[in-house]
Formats: C-alpha cells, sequence, structure tokens
C-alpha cells in the first residue's frame, strides 16, 4: 500500500482554509491511515516531501518500522540549495506575498527544465515523469504553492 499525501497525485485536496499543510498535519493524516488499518509492522519507503512525514511517523512508533528505504527524500534543510530560498521565506512566513514569489519554480517550463532535465541528457529522460507531474501541476487546487514546514 502507497498512499499520497494530500495535494500530490490523485489524492483529494481540501482547501487551504480546511487544512493545515505542513509536515506535522500529513503526519497525522497518515498515522490515522496506519490505524486504521490496524497495521502492527510496516517498511517505509519514503520519497521527496513524503519524506519527511514518514520519518515523523518512524520517531513516533519505531517498533512498528521494520526498515526505512530512502529515495530523494531530505531529512534536514542543509541540503538544500540556494533554489529553495523563496520556499524557505514562504515556509516561515506563508504570506500571499511569499506565495507569489514561489510561482516561477511551479512553471511547466521549470518543472521539464530544472526538475527533470537538469544535468541530464534529455535524450535519455522520458517525457512521462515530467508530463505527469506538469498536468498535476495544472490542476486548479495545486496552482498555489501549500505551506510545508520542514
Amino acid at each position: 500500500m502507497a498512499p499520497d499525501l494530500a495535494g500530490f497525485g490523485h489524492t483529494v485536496t481540501p482547501p487551504r482554509s480546511q487544512f493545515n499543510f505542513t509536515f506535522d498535519s500529513l503526519f497525522q493524516v497518515i498515522e490515522g491511515f496506519t490505524e486504521a488499518l490496524a497495521l502492527k509492522q510496516y517498511v517505509l519507503y519514503v520519497f521527496d516531501y513524503g519524506a519527511p512525514v514518514g520519518y515523523r511517523l518512524a520517531v513516533a512508533h519505531p517498533e512498528r518500522v521494520q526498515a526505512i528505504i530512502s529515495q530523494n527524500g531530505n531529512a534536514y534543510t542543509e541540503g538544500f540549495s540556494d533554489t529553495w530560498g523563496s520556499w524557505e521565506t514562504y515556509w516561515h512566513s506563508p504570506t500571499s506575498e511569499n506565495r507569489e514569489k514561489c510561482r516561477d519554480s511551479l512553471t511547466p517550463e521549470t518543472i521539464r527544465n530544472f526538475q527533470y532535465l537538469h544535468g541530464s541528457d534529455a535524450s535519455l529522460v522520458s517525457p512521462d515523469g515530467y508530463s505527469l507531474d506538469i498536468a498535476y501541476m495544472s490542476r486548479p487546487e495545486a496552482r498555489n504553492p501549500t505551506r510545508f514546514d520542514p
């Protein structure tokens, strides 16, 4: 089982006014998911924004975690480059003005050229991944960056 987090994949996303989009809030949802299924043991596969959520689950219930598999999942902020500057500002001060400054990082061009093609031979990168990400980010509920506190 691999549940999506609210705001990712095909998961229904509540409006920002009804859900506090922080790693702690997302952890509470996933913790509730594991409890609803009465999971006593599991292996965590953490990726990208799911990593801080999974790590919170591991800290809360270390006796349940049999292994952690991490792919591209930061557990620290020191690994962020200067590219994250506007996002870090927004995390600490989630104003509309600071949210606007993040918008360029969510354009189709940035998703394709920075997230997928930067440092890669473009002829070797399937367009499937970035096309899907661009489609997800084009949904009306995804057009406004959500708040994620590291």
